[in-house]
C-alpha cells in the first residue's frame, strides 16, 4: 500500500494580523494563509482529510501513518520557506514577490502570436518595449509547443533564438530560453541566456539535465504528460489531477537533484494547458498555494491559454487579456513569484496595484483594539 500526505492552504487573510499571528507567510511571499488541509492518500485514492490552523498543525500531523510524517513535516516547512533572489547575469530578480517574465516567440506558429516578433529587428524592439514596460525576465522560446505543432529540428530552433537572445543580452535583460533541447540550451546559454526553461521538466532531452548542472544555471520544470515524447500533450489522464501534478513535479525536481542540480536553481511550473483539461486546468489554478510545499519558487504560465477561450465565449488568442490578468491575479494570491505573459504593461499594472493592496493590509490595524 502507498501512502502520500498533502497540505494544501485553502484559507487566505491579508495579513497575519487578521488572525493574531495565527497565520504563515507561503514561501516568505505577499500571500498568508491560515487555514491547511491535510489529506491522505492511499494508492491513488483520497481516504482521509483533516483541517488545521498553524496553531494545530503538529496535532494534526501527529495523526498521519507511519512512514508519511516526515515528508509531511518536511512540507509544512517548506510553506514557509523563503526563496533568495535570482541571480541573472547583472539582473538580480527578487522572489519576496511577484514578478513578470515576458514572452518573446520568434517562431511563426506560435498560437498566441506566430510571426509577430520573427526577425531580429521585431525582437529586439518587442523584447525592449517589455523591459521598459517592467518585465523582469524575457523568455525567449523558437519552437511552437501547442497542441499539434510539429517538432523542429534544433538547428533551425538556435538560428531562431540566439539572434533574439544575443540582441536581449544587449540590453541588460535577464534572459530564459524556452526549449527542451539540450542543444538549443547550451547555444542559448552561450549567447547570453541564464535561464533554462524547459516544458518537458527535463524528460526530453537525455543530455539536457547534464548541460543545466554543468552550467549552474536556474532551471524551470514544468509539468507536461508527454514530456518524454515528442506530444508534450499525449496521455493527459488523471485520477487526481492536483496531486499527480504534485508528485510527476516532485518526481523530475528529485531526477533534477540527482543530475547534481542545485535545489536553489530549481523553479516549478504545473504546465497549465499541456494535456489538461478546462475542468483539469480549473482545479490547478484553484490548488497552486500546495505546490509551495516541495519548497521551490513556482512559475505560472496562463497567459492567453485556451481555457480563457473556453470560459469566454471562443474568444480568439489576441482578445484573452481580461481572462488573462484574472488568472494571473489568482496566481498572485497564491503566492506565485513568476508570471510567464503575452500583455506584460497590463500585468504590471494589475501587478503593482495587488502589491499596493497586500502593503496596506500589512499596516492597517484599524479594526483591531488598543
Amino acid at each position: 500500500m502507498i501512502q502520500q500526505a498533502y497540505i494544501r492552504p485553502i484559507g487566505f487573510v491579508p495579513g497575519p494580523q487578521s488572525e493574531h499571528g495565527n497565520a504563515v507567510r507561503l514561501a516568505g511571499g505577499m500571500a498568508y494563509a491560515s487555514r491547511f488541509a491535510v489529506i491522505l492518500r492511499r494508492d491513488g485514492v483520497v481516504a482521509e482529510r483533516w483541517l488545521a490552523a498553524p496553531d494545530t498543525m503538529a496535532g494534526v500531523l501527529g495523526q498521519l501513518p507511519d512512514g508519511c510524517g516526515a515528508d509531511a513535516e518536511a512540507q509544512w516547512s517548506n510553506l514557509t520557506l523563503a526563496h533568495p533572489p535570482l541571480e541573472l547575469g547583472a539582473r538580480t530578480v527578487r522572489l519576496d514577490q511577484p514578478q513578470v517574465m515576458g514572452i518573446l516567440n520568434v517562431t511563426p506558429d506560435s498560437f498566441s502570436d506566430g510571426g509577430a516578433h520573427d526577425g531580429p529587428d521585431g525582437a529586439r524592439a518587442h523584447a525592449a518595449a517589455m523591459l521598459e514596460a517592467g518585465a523582469a525576465i524575457i523568455d525567449v522560446g523558437g519552437e511552437s509547443t501547442r497542441p499539434g505543432a510539429k517538432p523542429l529540428w534544433e538547428g533551425d530552433e538556435i538560428a531562431r533564438v540566439v539572434p533574439a537572445i544575443e540582441a536581449c543580452a544587449g540590453m541588460g535583460a535577464a534572459i530564459s530560453v524556452d526549449t527542451r533541447k539540450a542543444a538549443v540550451m547550451e547555444a542559448a546559454l552561450e549567447a547570453g541566456a541564464h535561464l533554462v526553461n524547459d516544458v518537458s521538466g527535463l524528460a526530453h532531452d537525455p543530455r539536457s539535465a547534464e548541460v543545466v548542472a554543468r552550467a549552474g544555471c536556474p532551471v524551470v520544470l514544468m509539468h507536461a504528460p508527454g514530456a518524454a515524447g515528442e506530444d508534450l500533450h499525449e496521455g493527459g489522464s488523471y485520477d487526481n489531477v492536483v496531486l499527480d501534478v504534485f508528485d510527476a513535479l516532485r518526481a523530475r525536481r528529485d531526477a533534477a537533484l540527482e543530475a547534481g542540480i542545485a535545489a536553489g536553481k530549481i523553479l516549478l511550473d504545473p504546465g497549465i494547458g499541456f494535456g489538461k483539461s478546462l475542468a483539469d486546468n480549473l482545479a490547478l489554478i484553484n490548488a497552486l498555494p500546495l505546490f509551495h510545499a516541495l519548497g521551490h519558487p513556482l512559475l505560472l504560465g496562463a497567459s492567453r491559454k485556451r481555457m480563457v477561450g473556453a470560459l469566454s465565449n471562443e474568444a480568439e488568442a489576441g482578445d484573452r487579456l481580461g481572462g488573462s490578468l484574472a488568472l494571473a491575479l489568482e496566481g498572485m494570491r497564491a503566492g506565485v513569484q513568476l508570471h510567464r505573459v503575452h500583455d506584460v504593461p497590463e500585468t504590471v499594472q494589475a501587478r503593482n496595484v495587488w502589491r499596493g493592496l497586500r502593503d496596506a493590509a500589512l499596516t492597517d490595524f484599524g479594526d483591531l483594539p488598543g
